[in-house]
């Protein structure tokens, strides 16, 4: 795997490698621009297809982003917990294999 970009916002990534190498890996090893030549070199399809097909994905993420920013939040509790490590389909709240040491809150401080 190949970062395009630095670790982090402190770090741009340009200064223990060029912009120049950053390019021609990005132009020889990206993953998904071999696929894209792989596809069109073997005749499943062509470029103007492909184009279309992202056109399509970007335009079908856009609603889903917009429609997940205008719907509530999500609430996490109660159900945080639940189902996760149940064998009987949830009937018992706190059932959790011998392996899982879950915390004490009685014994917790409150902080």
């Amino acid at each position: 795997t190949y970062r395009y970009h630095g670790h982090s916002m402190s770090d741009p990534g340009t200064t223990y490698r060029n912009r120049e190498e950053i390019a021609l890996t990005r132009s020889t090893r990206d993953p998904l621009e071999f696929v894209k030549r792989t596809l069109v070199d073997a005749g499943f399809t062509d470029a103007e297809e492909i184009k279309e097909i992202e056109k399509r994905i970007r335009k079908d993420v856009a609603n889903q982003v917009k429609q997940a920013k205008a719907s509530s939040k999500p609430t996490v509790e109660p159900h945080l917990f639940e189902y996760v490590y149940s064998s009987d389909g949830g009937k018992e709240q706190n059932e959790f294999p011998p392996h899982i040491r879950m915390p004490d809150f009685a014994k917790s401080k409150n902080y």
